[in-house]
């Protein structure tokens, strides 16, 4: 496939909270933009401040709202030949930030797209947290219903890499709080906020714990770090073990398929196995209360 001899499409990587973490380059196309797309053309004002730049470049708005009948306008600017460089409140566009459909519409029209890498949250948060880097799935944000919310996180509970999410302050105690029920109210997290800022804070420990810290109020911009389901042990792959652990859980009150899922979590297993192995149990006879 060639590239057009249209414009160039820049997703420009900015500081997710120290203005000095600001790669040189970028300085560099921003003065070299046409056209600057911005999430908030107030906080990018504020950037371009502490950066001592002044562009040149024609600012426009690019935010959730106006992504998709923006979109249309700055392709025509780049098949025009115009450079656009795009750029969010923080971090990389694209990533759980407005910049998909603008990448997707300039690929499809072979237009050249390129990145200025910069600071991200989430490989900031992974370096910190203390929990395995090798393997890691970002996550973005959860559903904001709580039953959704829920059914996410148990979809992905024996997932064995390390899980990162982004959580709003006013949500974080509920989401902790699900995560404990959904992966195990052992399994170890961090949560950071205020990544390289003054108030800049790592909370490490068992979901369980964490969801109580939170429950007290939480501020700031805020990743999850979630360490992955662990290798199930002997004990973990015994379906008596299953049983007697869905049935421990029902005695606390929980209802039988609920149990079946935490328990499935907290094995690594899938809810199949653990559900197959309940039934088994009743046809035998040793499922209390069947």
């Amino acid at each position: 496939m060639t590239i057009s001899a249209a414009g160039v499409l820049v997703l420009a990587g900015t500081p997710i909270g120290d203005p000095a973490d600001a790669p040189p380059r970028l300085t560099a196309e921003l003065l070299a933009a046409d056209v600057i797309a911005a999430e908030d053309t107030r906080r990018f004002r504020r950037l371009t401040q502490a950066l001592d730049v002044h562009p040149s470049a024609r600012v426009v708005s690019y935010f959730e709202g106006n992504e998709s009948g923006r979109t249309p306008e700055l392709v025509e600017a780049l098949e025009g030949g115009a450079r656009v460089v795009l750029v969010t409140d923080a971090g990389m566009p694209s990533v759980s930030d407005p910049g998909y459909r603008l990448v997707a519409a300039a690929v499809e029209r072979d237009i050249k797209v390129t990145a200025v890498p910069g600071p991200s949250a989430v490989l900031t948060a992974l370096a910190v947290s203390g929990l395995p880097v090798d393997r890691f799935c970002f996550e973005g944000f959860l559903p904001r219903k709580a039953g959704e919310r829920l059914s996410r996180l148990r979809e992905v509970a024996a997932d064995r890499r390390t899980l990162v999410y982004f959580e709003a302050p006013h949500r974080i105690d509920d989401t902790l709080a699900a995560m404990a029920e959904a992966f195990g109210a052992e399994r170890r997290a961090a949560v950071c906020r205020e990544l390289t800022k003054t108030y800049e804070e790592v909370k490490r420990g068992p979901l369980k714990e964490l969801a109580l810290w939170a429950a007290d109020g939480v501020r700031g911009e805020i990743t999850v770090v979630v360490e992955g389901a662990p290798e199930p042990g002997p004990a973990d792959l015994d379906p008596a073990e299953l049983v007697r652990r869905v049935v421990a859980r029902e005695e606390a009150g929980e209802r039988r398929k609920e149990a079946i899922a935490a328990v499935a979590a907290e094995a690594g297993l899938p809810k199949r196995e653990v559900f197959d192995a309940v039934v088994a149990a009743k046809r035998t006879g040793g499922l209390p209360g069947a």
